[in-house]
């Protein structure tokens, strides 16, 4: 029988390249770059394995004056550096896929901490960062100069063997875009002033690109056609559409988006699949070349509809990819109910952002391919028969249990809730995060294909009625809860009137028990909490006071690209928002805050107080049962998750995945995973 999504992998021309099908994954950053090559390799390898057309790297520089540290990304400064790419094309073709490479050359994108070279732009400004440097305004030779160094990087890339080379200039990271902006490009020579003037440079690095490795070699252009800043940048309806236009046949791709990172890659809470749509759908219409975009497409049947729209040629995508390498087979093998589709977190970008490797709340292999053999859908089979009890049925206790169950244990998951998620199911309720419940939804359709692992919510159970049960295999996974005295990151002390009547915790919120009146939030969490609960308790009809001790509003969300969406946001809804403002004392109808640099206090009325501080560890049961083991009354005992340490879910997901890929194996070595060393 015909797969209603054949169209999907109908091969596609690049120009003197083919790709097997439409499912491009588009270049994306990942923490690794030139520092982990190895653990690189695999996680793009495996991205071939499961069906991807095409694998592009992330950023690539080409030369050391434009140096994007601290970010780790990709090198090809030199021809040093093609033995560590040509192992990436090597392992994507090994799969029947294209190769391809973004160069890159940053601009004021470019702070160069580590080669500590000069900047440089069309003009003189500030460098990306708030770092304490400007660029040197670029003259004739400099220009050239680039050129010539993209050109070399261009010969390097084609004898690594990659199939698409990019002209990079998207998502304001890149000098090409810098070029083509009026706030950044102020000359009044031939690369200024007029929109065709200001395209003079990006046309350049097109033509030298396509006479270096236009032979053999697909010449892909990657463009932000919308800024969202209407007449102060670059418009789908102004000048996007007249560069398209201007060089429509030039390149033999179009990769275009909206800028910059956080738009492109905004968050399921902003955004929902496909939205970028309505601002490249214009670019088919005026060019014979295949075009690709991206929207976080997770559902065949959203990508099927960008096809027969003719809104794209190929589906672009980045963070579905992370959640699922495999995605493109199993739309091909009609197993949609597999996919492990993205919850659009942005867990994944935040890695890039910290300089660590990739990670993903749904897959948590995810950057652990090569460093501890992890693959996404095959996981090394048990090597003896144990029964094996789990205690919760959040994130970390389902996926445990679902990871045990693939090696083939008999498993036993009992949680106190009749609805298992955990802390999934209670905040996928909350405003914006109803994506975050494939987490739960993904591991339950898997488990239930298991007849080895049984599932039994409502049976809440003690450290007696677990030892009664027999089993000599027992996993914890009972998760946290917040706080209800304040305690948190900077306040080692309770609040003083944190047992007033009046205060609450996340955890009442979620349990519906909803405050009306002036709600002042105390956010000493500083991620999404506070600020979901906040549009929470508007939508109830409640007066908002946002406090924190940070600088900004949900401080650590800059991390996953959400930080000023989420303060516009409140600011919008008339949120009174105080920062650097630490929670001294609550008392009937006020608090007290002191500044935290100055130390200054001054009082805010409040009928009611949330607090959202730090966690307790749920883990009463693991205490309880330790000396069951120590008395060799059961084998083995641990405790996973955000029982054992509260932290995202991402982590807790993991943990339960390390659980279940470590039960019954023999450590190695000390270092649970490989490390690439430096070579001396």
């Amino acid at each position: 029988m015909d797969n209603k999504f054949d169209i999907l992998f109908e091969p596609v021309k690049i120009g003197p390249v083919t790709a097997p099908n439409r499912f491009f994954q588009v270049p994306h950053c990942n923490g690794m770059g030139y520092r982990m090559p190895k653990a690189l390799v695999e996680m793009r390898r495996i991205k071939a394995e499961g069906g991807w057309g095409v694998v592009c790297t992330e950023e690539v520089e080409i030369h050391h004056s434009s140096d994007l540290s601290p970010n780790i990304e990709g090198r090809i400064w030199d021809d040093k550096d093609i033995p560590a790419l040509e192992l990436m094309v090597d392992s994507v073709h090994q799969h029947g896929a294209l190769a391809g490479i973004e160069l890159t050359y940053g601009g004021h994108h470019a702070s160069n901490l580590y080669s500590r070279s000069v900047s440089l732009g069309p003009r003189s400004l500030g460098v990306d960062g708030y770092h304490p440097g400007q660029t040197r305004r670029m003259d004739k030779e400099d220009i050239r100069d680039i050129r010539k160094w993209h050109r070399a990087a261009a010969v390097r890339a084609k004898k690594a063997g990659f199939d698409i080379i990019y002209c990079y200039a998207g998502h304001n990271l890149a000098l090409a875009m810098h070029f083509l902006l009026p706030r950044y490009n102020d000359r009044t020579d031939e690369y200024g002033g007029s929109l065709e003037n200001r395209t003079r440079f990006l046309r350049e690095l097109i033509e030298d690109t396509k006479d270096a490795v236009g032979d053999t070699c697909a010449v892909a252009v990657r463009l932000a056609v919308d800024e969202l800043l209407g007449d102060d940048g670059i418009s789908h309806q102004g000048e996007g559409h007249d560069i398209v236009s201007m060089l429509a046949e030039l390149p033999d791709l179009w990769d275009v988006n909206i800028s910059g990172w956080s738009h492109d890659s905004a968050t399921a809470r902003f955004e929902r699949e496909g939205y970028q749509e309505k601002y490249i759908k214009f670019t088919k219409s005026l060019t014979s070349k295949p075009v690709v975009g991206v929207g976080r497409y997770t559902t065949p049947d959203a990508m099927l509809r960008a096809v027969q729209n003719g809104i794209v040629d190929l589906i672009g995508a980045a963070r579905p990819s992370i959640a699922d390498p495999f995605l493109p087979n199993k739309i091909r093998e009609d197993r949609i109910e597999d996919i492990r589709e993205c919850i659009g977190c942005n867990i994944c970008a935040s890695a890039d952002e910290l300089g660590v490797p990739i990670r993903c709340t749904q897959n948590p292999t995810m950057g652990e391919e090569w460093r501890r053999g992890w693959h996404p859908e095959i996981i090394h089979p048990k090597k003896k028969n144990k029964d094996i009890l789990i205690i919760g049925g959040g994130p970390a206790g389902l996926e445990s249990a679902r990871a045990l169950g693939a090696r083939g244990y008999q498993v036993a998951l009992l949680d106190a809730r009749r609805e298992l998620g955990g802390r999934v199911v209670l905040e996928s309720v909350l405003p914006g995060l109803i994506e975050w419940r494939r987490v739960v939804d993904w591991r339950l359709t898997q488990i239930e294909k298991m007849d080895n692992v049984s599932l039994y919510p409502g049976s809440p159970m003690t450290a007696e009625d677990i030892l009664e049960a027999g089993y000599a295999h027992i996993i914890l996974a009972t998760g946290a809860e917040w706080r209800k005295d304040g305690v948190g990151r900077n306040q080692w002390k309770p609040i003083k009137g944190h047992n007033l009547p009046h205060v609450f915790t996340p955890d009442d919120l979620m349990a519906g028990k909803i405050p009306d009146g002036n709600v002042l939030i105390y956010d000493n969490d500083h991620y999404y909490m506070g600020s979901v609960l906040a549009e929470l308790l508007l939508q109830q009809g409640c007066q908002v006071t946002f406090v924190t001790p940070a600088p900004l509003v949900a401080y650590w969300s800059q991390y996953t690209l959400e930080q000023e969406k989420i303060q516009r946001r409140l600011m919008k809804s008339d949120v009174k928002i105080f920062t650097q403002q630490i929670l001294e004392e609550i008392h009937p109808e006020k608090v007290t805050l002191t500044d935290s640099v100055s130390g200054e206090a001054i009082e805010v009325n409040a009928d009611i107080v949330v607090l959202i501080t730090d966690r307790l560890p749920n883990d009463e049961l693991y205490q309880a049962l330790k000396h069951a083991l120590k008395n060799s009354d059961i084998q083995s005992l641990c405790v996973i998750g955000d029982a054992e340490a509260p932290n995202t879910i991402a982590q807790a997901v993991f943990s339960g995945h390390l659980t279940a890929q470590e039960f019954g194996e023999i450590p190695v070595s000390d270092t649970p995973f490989k490390i690439e060393r430096a070579q001396v």
